[in-house]
């Protein structure tokens, strides 16, 4: 009998081994496990186009500070704005165009001082030990027409500044300087496709694309399923169009009269200064079929 259950109870537990079937084996499907990269199907040459040039800085800023000390800080304040009026009204002939000003101030308090025990002078810096109030008038000049750079510069030291600032010489690139690099870029990168196809013996073919960003040619573009998103490059502007600017000639008489009514004489500060060349860089992609 026990041979029996037994036999029974072997019986029901092998009965869900043998209903179980063994899972089946994916469906391979013939064919690419990936898209293949878009340039797989024909040959193409992605040529990079580099050029670098040098171009006289467009820009000079420099800063010239007015210091006026007082025991009322309205008066030193008011006695500090007097003395950056007359530069204001002899840059404004200019037109803020050409010569952009700002004038900020600030006031610092001078205190008391005494000798501690080893003789040292220290400041007494309580609010009640304030002895005179030092107020500085800085005045933020920003030339944009190199012609004017000299006048401008000899007028802010006319006005006899408690400091002044090295004139700093930048370069902004305007749209069509910027056409025109790009321009010489795309040029780089067809002469660079053309020896590249004749050292192989291939022959260039038409041409598939011109990125201006550089972006296209790099190797995470070309290849499937890359981010195609670019960046960098040059913004693209609308160039507007302004009217011809007066002679320099002009423009320096007319400054001349203002800062002579306003008791300023720049020909007797006038120095010699000359905007430096500084580097230019642009790159473009231009893609060939072969």
């Amino acid at each position: 009998m026990r041979r029996i259950i037994l036999s029974l109870c072997l019986g029901a537990l092998a009965a869900p081994a043998l209903a179980q079937t063994a899972p089946s084996a994916p469906a391979v499907t013939p064919g690419r496990y990936a898209p293949a990269p878009w340039w797989m199907d024909k040959p193409i040459i992605a040529s990079s186009g580099y050029v670098t040039s040098e171009v006289t800085a467009n820009r000079a800023s420099f800063q010239a500070t007015y210091h006026v000390v007082d025991r009322d800080p309205a008066a030193a304040t008011k006695a500090a704005a007097d003395k950056v009026k007359a530069l204001g009204a002899a840059l404004a002939a200019y037109g803020a165009d050409k010569v952009r000003v700002a004038t900020t101030f600030q006031i610092t308090p001078l205190y008391d001082q005494y000798r501690d025990k080893d003789g040292q002078l220290v400041d007494n810096d309580r609010a009640d030990k304030i002895k005179t109030y030092q107020v500085a008038a800085i005045v933020s000049v920003e030339v944009r027409d190199m012609r004017l750079i000299e006048q401008v510069y000899a007028t802010a030291l006319s006005a006899k500044p408690s400091t002044t600032e090295p004139v700093n010489f930048r370069l902004e690139p305007d749209n069509e300087t910027k056409t025109q690099m790009f321009r010489a870029a795309v040029e780089d990168a067809t002469r660079r496709a053309r020896l590249a196809v004749e050292a192989t013996g291939a022959k260039l073919g038409a041409v598939k694309l011109i990125d201006p960003t550089g972006r296209a040619c790099e190797t995470d573009v070309l290849v499937a399923g890359a981010d195609r998103s670019y960046d960098g490059g040059y913004p693209q502007a609308v160039a507007m169009a302004a009217p011809a600017p007066p002679p320099a000639e002009e423009m320096m008489v007319t400054a001349r009269k203002r800062a002579a009514e306003v008791g300023l004489n720049p020909d007797d500060f006038r120095l010699p200064l000359q905007a430096p060349l500084r580097s230019l860089e642009a790159k473009a992609c231009v893609v060939f079929g072969l």
